[in-house]
């Protein structure tokens, strides 16, 4: 993750996703990656401490956990509340833009369960062609 500096008004040429050079594509780049996307599908409407997060996400570990939350809660997407206890608890819960985002994944879940046998049987033929 590359930290390019965020400017309040950013032209228009900042959030193309296309352009190598872009924020845009940053954002894209970090968000986009498995397990950003399975974290905020887990959170979904729900706080979740960090324990229960790493439980919901079958095979993260705790250093690409904590990468990825904070990663999040840069860009806005999840917010990261701590309370005065000893030790300290800490939850996370998505933010609107984090929400927002969490339908497309949702889209992207269910186009998996939707279209899974018709992959799961071209993946076949493929490797069986080889």
């Amino acid at each position: 993750m590359v930290t390019k500096q965020l400017s309040g008004g950013a032209p228009r040429d900042e959030a193309d996703v296309r352009r190598a050079d872009s924020l845009g594509r940053e954002i894209f780049s970090d968000v986009a990656n498995k397990w950003a996307l399975l974290i905020i599908e887990a959170l979904g409407d729900d706080t979740l401490r960090f324990s229960e997060l790493r439980n919901g996400v079958e095979g993260i570990s705790h250093k690409m956990l904590t990468q990825n939350l904070r990663m999040l809660e840069r860009y806005g997407l999840l917010e990261r509340t701590v309370y005065p206890t000893v030790p300290p608890r800490v939850e996370y819960t998505l933010t609107g833009p984090g929400r927002a985002l969490r339908e497309t994944i949702e889209g992207l879940c269910d186009w998996t369960h939707r279209y899974f046998g018709e992959i799961e049987d071209s993946c076949r033929r493929f490797d069986t062609g080889r």
